[in-house]
């Protein structure tokens, strides 16, 4: 089964956000606005020992803070990105209590790991330095307590289904 670890932070302003995954992210109608803990991974782990995971690494994990604010992109891979402003270190931590125990052989190291949540995906340089430069003269920042954590099943079309969530303290 293949499964991601995410956030879904649900700001006042998320429409936003949405309009945008709209026009530029072909997994806009797959799955809600994220920001990306654990990648993608198949594993045939049970639910019940995720959530022993879950208990065991994430006791006494506070909630937190977020702002997500201006845009960026990443040519060679075509991704657009809402960046996180405030809460960086609290999501990097989840990240890295995540992948520990029976998620550990799961962590792709080749890649520092960046929070972000992902507005488009675009091919063409031209799209891709037209677009970034449209985003980013928006000034809008966006802002809300992260209070949960998702685990998401994906299946062979790309689209999420809640597997199960759990509440920080």
């Amino acid at each position: 089964m293949k499964r991601a670890i995410i956030l879904f932070p649900n700001f006042d302003n998320i429409n936003i956000i949405k309009s945008i995954r709209e026009k530029y992210d072909p997994l806009a109608n797959c799955i809600e606005p994220h920001i990306t803990i654990v990648f993608p991974f198949d594993s045939d782990i049970s639910t019940d020992d995720l959530k022993l995971h879950f208990n065991k690494v994430l006791k006494g994990v506070k909630k937190f803070n977020v702002k997500l604010k201006d845009f960026t992109g990443d040519f060679r891979d075509g991704y657009l990105f809402l960046n996180v402003k405030k809460g960086n270190d609290n999501i990097i931590e989840l990240h890295d209590k995540l992948y520990s125990g029976i998620l550990e052989h799961f962590l792709f190291t080749k890649v520092t790991y960046c929070p972000h949540l992902t507005v488009g995906r675009l091919h063409k340089e031209s799209e891709f330095d037209k677009v970034l430069d449209e985003l980013r003269s928006l000034d809008e920042s966006f802002e809300i307590i992260i209070d949960k954590i998702y685990i998401e099943s994906i299946d062979i079309m790309e689209h999420s289904t809640i597997e199960f969530s759990f509440e920080l303290e």
